[in-house]
């Protein structure tokens, strides 16, 4: 006799936290959808389980409104009748850093525990717009072994899949069928026919007529009946329907309410039977015609409402490179912890951005109003402890601030050394001497500065603000107001990797000048600069000239702006039939002068292009009114520099449209790189030769992280950015490098237009520009990605502001905490305490490259005063131990790290 098929039936939501609705109006309806599965639950009319979206910050929100129901709540989540989690939302896996993505899932795991239950181990990931490389090593990191997903992969007639992950690990997953999550509300409850009236026959018949199309798509294992389709409640006259049949005996099916943990607990043992195999990123748009399915990638959401962006990149950076490992090096060199919820608080705020539909740009304009309280919230907190971790640790720097020093101690976030032509603020209290050029038109402050070895230190002069305002705080009266100058300079340093060098301004004699050599200067010509490595003409366009010494590479018409309609939304950028698309090429430029001395060079670039104002909505073409973008570019290359650092400011009065800078690279490749979460992926230049076929275009932009390049023969281009995620190299001759510097639409998905979109107003924008001689040095690459982002540091010191500090240490006056050496990057430094593994010092590092490397990585004597670490524990990405602990014969370790591997190290005392 033939065993009935075993069924899974799962019944969710997909709940968008905030989209076509605000989080508060979405709410509502949240807290009626558990209400009801409570009582469900309670009378039993409900089976259960019910899986909350594979995200915890449902519950969360619903406790807010609904505390009298904690008890239940956290009951049916020890029982397993609410499963929660793996995430605490479901974000965007290609807008947020490989961090965030660790945070979140630890975050909503955490949660769940807190209410007294066991996280779901299935991979949700069910409408995230394409799957980055790493997420099946990210998952297995967690303990999750299976997938769900749908966008990216078009594999609409079976549904399983093993992904090769880009470290290798395979992850077993389930594909949603032709409508996604939503086929069962859509074929069986007939969600989408507003005018539906129900029939308890009619769902029987839909029913049956699902599980035979879901059995023949299913080769293998169990069927899955998946019951949450967007903001979908419980339909308990469909369910009532279907939950006639659990358990009953006989039929070619026995159909259970499960959940997706209990489905993969029967896939997983046939895992090696599944045929389809795909590798690395999932990013495919929707090829098939849309009767056989209707994934799309969507695409178009790296680049909408760039503010969104670059707020979270500030965010993401402040945390993770600097209130993170300064607080963590204050308490092991100072013995000075700092308060855990700190730092939890600042995550929890920042990753309420994260759902897909808020950091994508995609939502209403009320939406997105939302965002940057959130953002602020986070970027306070981190600020803050980044401040007080780095002048605790100033003012423990041995010897006294004398009464006549400021002491000025720069910090560098990167774990290897920096050596670098460091602008640097120096507040000049205001009753030290000035001098006066010529005739006394403009005081300066006189003073000099000096290096820890006790030598003068020359410095170029960069600009000044007089008669600065501040405060001095103290914990039992109130505060003191001071005025000082705030002087901008440039001076040589080096930094040790994650430490810092203690400077000294003192005042200069009364009427004496201070002046440095400063000529000559870089700049070669009223419109060109150089310095031993590169060499930059300004042309009359504005565009740039670069050659580099090294290679004897040039390239040309660097800095090239682009501007074409746009007539899409938040989910695509939308090129015009009748499009025109403007260049910079014949723009009027003005070059002007503004620094120039052995250290720095930099020139204003105002370039003006003239493009339509708007959209002509009626003639759906460009309108004849025309505005100007002025987009004023700060051009400046450094002393020693390898990079060209660009800085372009905007005053955005046109609409409808994309705004892009080219960058002709001239090498011949078929293939570029670019950093996504913990990886460097290589991506075809070339679209598909049968992109015209496709529902879903596929499109020549795509997201990065920090940078993308292109290299090939001897010669090849990097852009590194700061928020700026969208990039691509054109499948021209030239091999331009194109970045999207922003998207302006009017149309709102599935609502009315809104201005929004258009985002008006000031805008600025960070890049590099970086010429390469070879193939891409990975994490070079994405090292420069974070000194970009991150900057430096300096914390300023009076005598009285270090009085007001316990001194705890003696520490020496350049130090490193932490060097890491090897073809590596870290992620994450921070002290950290949960898990079972001891606490300690956590480091979480990846390799980017194709092969074996190792890295070593020693803490410095200097600092380890307070701690001291004996032994090294490999954990997994949740704290567990991975491995015996490695004793360490030195404050520190060797270590292979695989092609493509993350590891994640504890340094225990």
């Amino acid at each position: 006799m033939t065993q009935p098929r075993p069924v899974h039936f799962v019944l969710s939501t997909h709940w968008d936290r905030e989209w076509m609705q605000t989080q508060q109006d979405y709410r509502f309806r949240l807290v009626r959808l558990f209400d009801d599965v409570l009582a469900g639950l309670r009378s039993g009319a409900l089976r259960g389980p019910f899986q909350t979206d594979g995200q915890s910050i449902p519950l969360e929100d619903y406790l807010e409104i609904r505390p009298d129901r904690r008890a239940e709540v956290e009951q049916l989540v020890r029982s397993g009748r609410l499963v929660v989690g793996p995430w605490y939302v479901l974000p965007d896996e290609f807008l947020v850093s490989g961090e965030a993505l660790v945070r979140n899932l630890q975050l909503g795991r955490q949660m769940v525990r807190e209410w007294g239950g066991a996280p779901s181990n299935a991979g949700f990931v069910c409408d995230q717009f394409g799957h980055v490389s790493q997420l099946p090593q990210i998952f297995a990191g967690f303990g999750l072994h299976g997938g769900f997903l749908w966008r990216g992969v078009n594999l609409a007639a079976e549904r399983h899949l093993r992904w090769v992950g880009a470290d290798g690990t395979v992850l077993p997953c389930y594909r949603f069928g032709p409508v996604g999550y939503c086929d069962y509300a859509v074929k069986v409850r007939l969600g989408r026919d507003p005018q539906h009236v129900f029939s308890a026959e009619q769902t029987a018949v839909n029913l049956d007529q699902f599980l035979d199309y879901e059995a023949a798509a299913t080769k293998l294992g169990p069927v899955l009946l998946f019951d949450g389709g967007d903001h979908q409640e419980w339909d308990q006259r469909s369910y009532a329907v279907l939950a006639q049949r659990f358990d009953q005996p006989g039929g070619r099916f026995a159909i259970r309410h499960t959940s997706l943990d209990a489905y993969l607990a029967d896939l997983l043992p046939l895992a090696g039977q599944i045929g389809p195999e795909y590798s690395g990123e999932l990013r495919e748009p929707g090829c098939l015609p849309a009767d056989q399915d209707e994934q799309w990638v969507i695409p178009g959401v790296a680049s909408s409402r760039v503010w969104i962006k670059q707020a979270n990149a500030v965010c993401q950076t402040l945390l993770c490179q600097w209130a993170e490992p300064f607080t963590a090096l204050a308490q092991v060199a100072l013995g000075r912890p700092t308060a855990p919820g700190y730092l939890a608080t600042a995550w929890q705020w920042l990753l309420r951005n994260h759902p897909h539909d808020s950091i994508g740009g995609c939502s209403l304009d009320a939406v997105h109003a939302d965002m940057p309280y959130r953002f602020h919230q986070a970027e306070r907190i981190a600020d803050r402890l980044t401040l007080e971790a780095t002048l605790d640790l100033a003012a423990n720097i041995a010897g006294p601030v004398g009464d006549d020093d400021v002491r000025l101690v720069v910090f560098n976030p990167l774990p290897h050394p920096v050596r670098t032509m460091a602008d640097l603020t120096v507040p000049v209290p205001a009753d030290w001497p000035q001098f006066n050029e010529f005739f006394g038109y403009e005081p300066k402050p006189a003073f000099r500065l000096y290096a820890p070895d006790g030598g003068e230190l020359p410095y170029q002069r960069l600009g000044q603000a007089m008669h600065q305002p501040g405060y001095r705080h103290f914990s039992d009266r109130f505060p003191q107001s001071t005025i000082h100058h705030a002087v901008q300079v440039c001076a040589p340093l080096d930094l040790p990797p994650l430490g810092y060098t203690t400077l000294v301004a003192r005042p200069d004699r009364r009427g004496r000048p201070t002046r440095h050599p400063s000529h000559p200067g870089l700049a070669t010509s009223e419109r060109s600069m150089a310095n031993e490595h590169l060499a930059v003409t300004i042309e009359a366009n504005g565009s740039l000239t670069l050659t580099d010494h090294r290679t004897g590479q040039t390239y040309t018409r660097l800095l090239t702006f682009e501007d074409a309609a746009d007539i899409g939304d938040g989910w695509f950028h939308g090129p015009a039939v009748n499009d025109q698309v403007f260049t910079s090429t014949a723009a009027p430029a003005a070059v002007a002068l503004i620094h120039d001395g052995p250290y720095r060079c930099t020139f204003r670039v105002r370039t003006r292009l003239t493009v339509p104002l708007e959209l002509d909505l009626r003639a759906m073409c460009r309108s004849a009114a025309l505005t100007d973008l002025v987009l004023d570019t700060y051009v400046t290359l450094r002393a020693g520099a390898e990079v060209i650092e660009c800085d372009v400011r905007l005053d955005n009065t046109a609409r409808d449209h994309r705004l892009r800078c080219l960058f002709p690279s001239g090498a011949p490749a078929a293939t570029y790189l670019a950093d996504t979460a913990f990886d460097v992926v290589e991506r075809p230049i070339a679209l598909s030769p049968r992109n015209h076929t496709f529902r879903e275009l596929e499109v020549e932009t795509r997201p990065h992280q920090t940078w993308s390049a292109v290299a090939a023969a001897g010669r090849g281009l990097a852009v590194i950015t700061a928020g700026l995620l969208e990039a691509t190299v054109r499948d021209q001759p030239e091999r331009p490098l194109a970045l999207t510097l922003l998207r302006a639409t009017q149309n709102t998905i599935f609502n009315s237009r809104e201005p929004g979109g258009q985002i008006p107003g000031p805008h600025r924008f960070q890049f590099w520009i970086a010429p390469l001689s070879g193939d891409p040095d990975r994490a070079a690459l994405c090292r420069l990605g974070q000194q970009l982002n991150a900057g430096l540091r300096t914390a300023a010191l009076t005598r009285a502001d270090a009085e007001l500090r316990p001194m705890t240490a003696a520490l020496p006056a350049v130090t490193s905490s932490l060097a890491v050496r090897g073809p590596v990057v870290v992620t994450s430094l921070r002290w950290a305490a949960f898990g079972p593994a001891a606490a300690g010092l956590e480091v979480r590092l990846f390799n980017p490259n194709l092969e074996t490397v190792t890295a070593s990585l020693d803490f410095a004597e200097a600092v380890l005063h307070a701690w001291r670490p004996v032994a090294a524990v490999p954990l997994d990405l949740e704290g567990n131990p991975r491995g015996a602990p490695q004793p360490l014969a030195r404050p520190g370790l060797d270590l292979p790290v695989a092609p493509k591997q993350i590891v994640t190290l504890r340094f225990v005392a």
